[in-house]
């Protein structure tokens, strides 16, 4: 038949009245209304297969917004709210500054120009600079910030 639903969908009768103000009133974007139109049905029994054929959205994105609204609430399942996760910079002010000061001197020999690959290599070389490793997207979006490019003679 549909598929099982693994997320039980109670709205509160507050939550309902929110939901079908969404949908009668005002202007909200197209997935805050799809959202709100699935939560509704998933709420009134309908499987996610049923609710999928209903509206044009895929079983998987129905799965995925009765989950949201278990796990967080309704908020969570209307609006896109990315995780608050923050990744910790492996590039610091001194670090930046060991980067420029490479990439102002002379290439090593053999080349002719840094280039990122180079740079990001001979950064974790140094023994002043604390990385066990670097890549060369993090080298060039530290040169980019900085205005400096390894391959243009202005810079260095």
């Amino acid at each position: 038949m549909g598929r099982q639903k693994e997320y039980g969908v109670q709205l509160s009768k507050e939550e309902r009245n929110h939901l079908q103000e969404l949908l009668t009133g005002g202007t909200n974007k197209v997935r805050v209304i799809k959202r709100a139109q699935v939560l509704l049905k998933a709420d009134d029994g309908w499987t996610d297969r049923q609710i999928a054929e209903a509206l044009p959205v895929g079983q998987a994105t129905v799965a995925r917004i009765r989950r949201r609204y278990v796990e967080g609430g309704l908020a969570r399942a209307l609006y896109d709210k990315r995780p608050e996760r923050t990744y910790p910079r492996k590039v610091d002010g001194e670090i930046e500054a060991r980067l420029i000061a490479l990439v102002s001197g002379p290439p090593p020999e053999g080349h002719t120009r840094w280039t990122l690959r180079l740079l990001a290599s001979h950064l974790v070389v140094l023994e002043e600079v604390p990385l066990d490793s670097i890549s060369h997207e993090t080298v060039r979006q530290v040169l980019k910030k900085t205005n400096f490019s390894p391959g243009n003679a202005r810079s260095g």
